[in-house]
């Protein structure tokens, strides 16, 4: 079983993160299921890391004029041509603004992957703007997109 940081992203929001309930789980117990569910405690102690990292992240101020992102060798390297298509796609249909899509390409260079895959970014999108103020509907938004692209099985 090779599973890494984003399986185990992916896992906790799933299970822990968009549930309805106000109840905030006890992280051991947490913990305990992901090792019990086959995750490496390596790999569980870096998702817990990346998403810590993302609840101290600080508002960043958008500025009213239009602008242009340029991105990094690094960046580039992480997102590709598809990927950074998708981040504007979004920017430009207003389920980004420019202070969340930082925040995305944030969280993207914080994980460890040589690149990102365009439904993985979906997923660090959608993490990313449940964890933001008065993002709501943009989170809704993103959750059809994420969810639509998802195959359905027949049984």
């Amino acid at each position: 079983m090779k599973e890494n940081v984003f399986d185990v992203l992916i896992y906790l929001f799933e299970n822990y993160m968009d549930d309805e309930t106000d109840m905030s789980p006890d992280p051991d117990a947490i913990r305990t299921e992901l090792l019990e569910a086959g995750f490496p405690h390596k790999e569980i102690n870096k998702a817990f890391d990346w998403l810590e990292s993302l609840s101290e992240q600080k508002p960043i101020q958008s500025s009213s004029l239009p602008a242009f992102r340029v991105y990094s060798a690094q960046e580039c390297v992480k997102l590709d041509t598809e990927c950074r298509g998708l981040l504007m796609f979004l920017e430009q249909s207003t389920i980004l603004t420019p202070a969340c899509r930082e925040l995305v390409v944030d969280r993207v260079m914080a994980l460890n992957d040589e690149s990102i895959s365009l439904e993985n970014l979906k997923w660090i999108v959608l993490m990313v703007l449940f964890s933001q103020p008065n993002e709501e509907i943009a989170f809704a938004r993103m959750e059809n997109l994420v969810y639509e692209s998802m195959p359905s099985y027949l049984h």
